[in-house]
């Protein structure tokens, strides 16, 4: 089972924006064979799916709340996956989990945001937005 250890995460005020890694160690294959996923949760709410890049970084998906300020992207030769979080509004603090998997489940081409399709988690790191 790979290992996946976020980083990044704090205090930030509306508005502004955060860089979350994710990085991925003792895993079996390269980060290429690996649908990478973002997710949070919110207290008292339940995990939901914030983004994913499929292997190969072929497809990126977005849960429609987030469309437009974050952005998901990899380095491959680093096994990082990086979640890029402008405009942060309050509504997004919660805990933000990175999840990978090496069985990519597609609609239309595109990652699909299910944390049930997810195999390896990291820890968790927290991401509050407050003035």
């Amino acid at each position: 089972q790979p290992q996946l250890v976020e980083s990044g995460g704090g205090l930030v005020q509306p508005g502004g924006s955060l860089r979350l890694s994710c990085a991925i160690s003792r895993a079996q294959f390269t980060l290429d064979y690996y649908v990478v996923g973002w997710f949070r949760q919110a207290p008292g709410k339940e995990r939901e799916g914030v983004a994913c890049i499929g292997r190969f970084g072929r497809s990126t998906n977005y849960a429609d709340s987030v469309k437009g300020r974050f952005t998901i992207s990899r380095d491959v030769a680093k096994n990082t996956v990086y979640l890029q979080m402008n405009s942060l509004k309050s509504e997004d603090t919660a805990v933000y989990f990175c999840a990978a998997d090496p069985i990519e489940n597609t609609d239309q081409g595109v990652c699909v945001i299910r944390d049930v399709y997810f195999g390896s988690w990291g820890q968790g790191i927290q991401v509050t937005v407050s003035s």
